[in-house]
């Protein structure tokens, strides 16, 4: 396999466990009635922080899941735990930022770039544990470089992407990201519910066995 269609290959593989259009709905319920700076701020430091976190355990992951004693099937029930409190908040349509003082708009930025909208939204399970496994299996300085360069390109895409979502907000209006939140808090308990079980399967089978 030659270099073009490996790094094509890890970055398709990248960009359907981020995945972009998934995120941008998210995004947009939780940054509907900040400012354009400020929501395009909240993408740039959900990006980076998502991309810092998959690069780390690209070339730590191993090592820290080792030392810690973690387990990918912990980090879905996590995720899914988080995913679910999350998702109900949104269907309640308790994630609008209509009630943070504009002297907390900085912190409210901060905390949802970080969790969830960085980790676990973007740098979820299924592509923690894609770095992992792509860097375990890169032999030589080459094939780890494209791995690297491959999580650059998702996070572009990514970055490029939420950075377009921002003017949709505006054509929706206040009515329509209402509706938006709770249909996607629906869809997010059910990522949460399926994250949750597929990680607590190890542990069911490890019991029964």
């Amino acid at each position: 396999m030659d270099q073009f269609t490996t790094i094509i290959l890890y970055f398709t593989s990248f960009l359907t466990l981020m995945n972009p259009m998934g995120i941008m709905p998210v995004f947009l319920t939780m940054t509907s009635d900040l400012s354009k700076r400020e929501r395009r701020n909240t993408a740039l430091k959900a990006v980076v922080t998502a991309t810092a976190v998959l690069i780390l355990f690209a070339f730590a992951g191993r090592y820290l899941f080792e030392f810690f004693g973690i387990s990918v099937a912990g980090l879905k029930v996590v995720g899914g735990f988080l995913f679910f409190f999350m998702g109900y908040d949104m269907l309640n349509a308790r994630l609008s930022p209509m009630k943070i003082k504009p002297d907390e708009v900085e912190k409210y930025v901060d905390d949802i770039s970080i969790t969830p909208l960085g980790i676990p939204m973007i740098a979820g399970p299924g592509a923690i544990t894609n770095a992992i496994v792509l860097m375990g299996e890169s032999t030589d300085y080459t094939s780890k470089m494209m791995v690297l360069v491959s999580i650059l390109l998702v996070s572009a895409t990514l970055l490029f992407v939420l950075f377009g979502a921002v003017g949709i907000t505006r054509f929706l209006g206040d009515k329509g990201n209402k509706i938006m939140m709770k249909l996607m808090g629906l869809i997010v308990m059910v990522i949460a519910v399926e994250f949750f079980f597929d990680g607590i399967t190890p542990y069911i089978q490890a019991i029964i066995n």
